[in-house]
């Protein structure tokens, strides 16, 4: 399905904190680590790769939860706990959000899974491409590159 007319904002589950992208996907990803089923409660979480520039908190302060480490920082909402997105230490130039947050996510499609090592074996993503871990670093451009076509 075709990505709506940008800019699309979105929110948490209670409102308060309320997001806006402006700018497309570099790539969309469902990832099946333990992790991330823990922090979604689901099979796999659902992230699209947002230019930081095109990416924007409108309302509310979101707070760091989930992961606490050096090197990736899980935004919630900190009244309603909803997980928004995601910033990887030291790759500042994308934010990673999640899609259902957005008002109209009916265009997400992941393009890539990762984490299929963990995958439960009834999960079905439909992604173009899977890996047991993350794809390696010299993959992305490839990936985002063919994502783009898509």
């Amino acid at each position: 399905m075709p990505m709506p007319k940008l800019p699309i904002e979105g929110s948490c589950r209670c409102g308060e904190v309320r997001l806006k992208i402006s700018a497309a996907p570099m790539i969309t990803m469902a990832c099946h680590c333990k992790g991330c089923q823990r922090m979604s409660a689901s099979a796999f979480s659902c992230s699209a790769a947002i230019p930081s520039n095109g990416f924007e908190v409108t309302a509310g302060e979101p707070v760091i939860g989930g992961a606490h480490g050096d090197d990736t920082h899980h935004y919630h909402c900190p009244r309603c706990k909803s997980w928004l997105f995601t910033r990887p230490a030291g790759m500042d130039w994308f934010v990673n959000i999640r899609p259902t947050m957005l008002d109209d996510a009916t265009w997400f499609a992941p393009f890539v899974e990762t984490y299929t090592s963990a995958k439960l074996p009834w999960a079905q993503t439909g992604a173009t491409h899977g890996f047991p871990a993350f794809p390696p670093l010299d993959a992305y451009e490839g990936l985002m590159k063919e994502y783009a076509r898509f």
